[in-house]
Order: C-alpha cells, then sequence, then structure tokens
C-alpha cells in the first residue's frame, strides 16, 4: 500500500499568482511558511525552524484562493506531494517539489463581514471549508445530524 497525503497548518508567504492552463483551467501558485517547536533536551531552550512550501492548487480551488487569500492568510492545505523536472536553457535538470492542493480551509481573519480578503474586510474569527472534488466543482459541507440538533434557534432562547 502506498499513501500521498500531506497536511499543512500556515500563513501565505505571498499573494497567490493566478494564471490559466492552455485548456482554460485556473491554476494559483503561492508560498506557504510552517513553523516546527521543540525542545533541546541539553539546553531546555525552545528552538523554532520555518519551512517553506510550494502550494499549486487548480480549478474552482484556484479561483476561490485567488480571490479570498492573501499574504499572512492562515489557512490548512491537504494534498500530495508532487516533484516536477525540466531542463533549463544551459541543459541542467532542475527540479521542485509543490504540494499539490485537493481542499483548503481558511483560518480566522479580521475586518468586517461581507468582503473578500483581497478587500481585506472578512468577518472576524470565522472559519470557512472549502473542499473541491478531482472534477474541480465545489463541494458543499454537510451538516451533520449532530451538528443540527446542537443547533440553537433564536425562538428558542426564552430572553
Amino acid at each position: 500500500m502506498n499513501l500521498n497525503k500531506i497536511f499543512l497548518i500556515g500563513r501565505l508567504t505571498r499573494d497567490p499568482e493566478s494564471r490559466a492552463l492552455p485548456s482554460g483551467q485556473a491554476v494559483s501558485n503561492f508560498g506557504l511558511a510552517t513553523n516546527r517547536v521543540w525542545t533541546n533536551p541539553e539546553t531546555n531552550e525552545k528552538q523554532e525552524q520555518t519551512e517553506f512550501h510550494n502550494i499549486v492548487a487548480f480549478g474552482r480551488l484556484a479561483d476561490i484562493c485567488n480571490q479570498y487569500l492573501s499574504k499572512g492568510s492562515l489557512i490548512m492545505i491537504e494534498g500530495r506531494i508532487q516533484t516536477r523536472s525540466w531542463q533549463n536553457q544551459d541543459g541542467d535538470t532542475k527540479y521542485r517539489t509543490e504540494i499539490i492542493s485537493e481542499s483548503m480551509q481558511m483560518g480566522p481573519r479580521g475586518g468586517q463581514a461581507g468582503k473578500t480578503a483581497k478587500e481585506n474586510k472578512s468577518e472576524t474569527g470565522k472559519v470557512e471549508e472549502i473542499q473541491v472534488d478531482e472534477s474541480g466543482e465545489e463541494k458543499p459541507k454537510k451538516k451533520s445530524s449532530e451538528e443540527s440538533k446542537d443547533e440553537v434557534k433564536s425562538e428558542d432562547i426564552p430572553f
């Protein structure tokens, strides 16, 4: 059995770059920084290491990234690792390892409700989950029966 699955939570290092494939499919590229924190057993000091990842999103997910994400946005990416290779003009083989995003969750953002992150006026503390299937169609998030039972309606509040 083989598995190529990755989950990353971090902040964008730059605004998403938007482009389209010759087929017309949207592509979004951006950088994501993640931190690893640990305690050095010899000195008992906290250590921190930052990793930088290249993220690629396609189709509807790329459109969503381009519309709602900006440098500094906190997100969770679920995807797979892919390494591309090509030859440059000098004939040298170059490699680039990327995370191909399959779904994304946006973290809390500051500002006012009803606007995109590009306008920097989103609802404070709201977490949005967006999943896109292989065909590029956005999958609606279904509420579980437990979530529906725990929901409190305004008319049920006695005051």
